[in-house]
């Protein structure tokens, strides 16, 4: 089985080059199951219906939030009556939309995706590691699901690593978002699961982690706001991981990134 999470789309570059691409790039890859972060896709803050909807209609299976699920606040709605649209599963309870979900991939197979949001310089909601341990135990790998996915969205590198170590062996892909710089630390633990510390994101990579530069130097310099933060509108890198699946165990036997145009050095699976 071959699992492939995009990371996040930020405002109209991103989220063109990765509509534009995304059939051709399912293609080449023979992917089974498509994740794409989608919190940054309208304007690099939180995602509408219409966006939503094209992303599901290009072909992806599942798309993740973060800490802008709400940004646009007719997410508050919509979530509702979208089960492939996940907020962070750590949420309080009584919060619009789900966490995680189980899902049919293309080969038949019942994926299981779970979203957190990490606390370490980010909203302070309920923990993590509660959240994701109640979403694993509630559906088991090889028991009720095939493979499982889950989303760390977070900005401390040593929380995203703490997590993918926390589910190794349960899970079969730990991806880590929000901070838009891809690493290249992709690799098996030990216990069987393929992890990322960050996966990049679908944006113009000349501009400041997908701004356009500009504000962000000014705020850097100045300290003083003069403008609101734009998304940058250069061509656009689609990043992302691919990870190899047994069929048999629901582990990872290997990982290898995903980078395609702009400005970042191309990056493809040799497998």
């Amino acid at each position: 089985m071959r699992l492939v999470f995009f990371g996040d789309i930020v405002g109209r570059s991103g989220r063109t080059a990765y509509l534009n691409n995304l059939a051709d790039l399912r293609a080449r890859l023979k992917a089974d199951f498509v994740v794409v972060n989608g919190e940054n896709a309208a304007g690099g803050f939180g995602i509408t219906e219409d966006i939503y909807r094209a992303l599901r209609d290009a072909g992806t299976d599942v798309v993740t939030l973060g800490n802008h699920a709400w940004d646009q606040r007719e997410a508050l709605v919509f979530i509702e009556r979208e089960p492939a649209l996940l907020r962070p599963a750590n949420y309080p309870v009584g919060t619009p939309g789900r966490g995680s979900g189980l899902f049919t991939s293309a080969n038949g197979k019942q994926i299981l995706v779970v979203n957190v949001m990490g606390r370490v310089m980010m909203d302070p909601l309920d923990d993590p590691f509660a959240s994701v341990e109640r979403e694993l135990a509630a559906c088991p790998l090889k028991d009720a699901c095939d493979a499982a996915i889950v989303d760390i969205h977070a900005e401390a590198t040593s929380e995203k690593m703490a997590m993918g170590h926390f589910a190794d062996g349960r899970s079969s892909l730990v991806v880590g978002t929000h901070t838009h710089v891809p690493t290249s630390d992709h690799q098996v633990l030990p216990g069987g699961t393929a992890y990322i510390t960050d996966v990049g994101m679908c944006g113009d990579y000349d501009s400041v982690i997908g701004m356009d530069k500009e504000e962000p130097m000014n705020r850097f310099l100045r300290k003083i706001p003069q403008a609101r933060f734009a998304p940058a509108t250069g061509e656009a890198t689609v990043s992302g991981v691919l990870a190899e699946i047994d069929d048999n165990t629901g582990l990872a036997v290997r990982i290898a990134c995903i980078r395609a145009g702009g400005r970042l050095e191309s990056a493809w699976p040799n497998f």
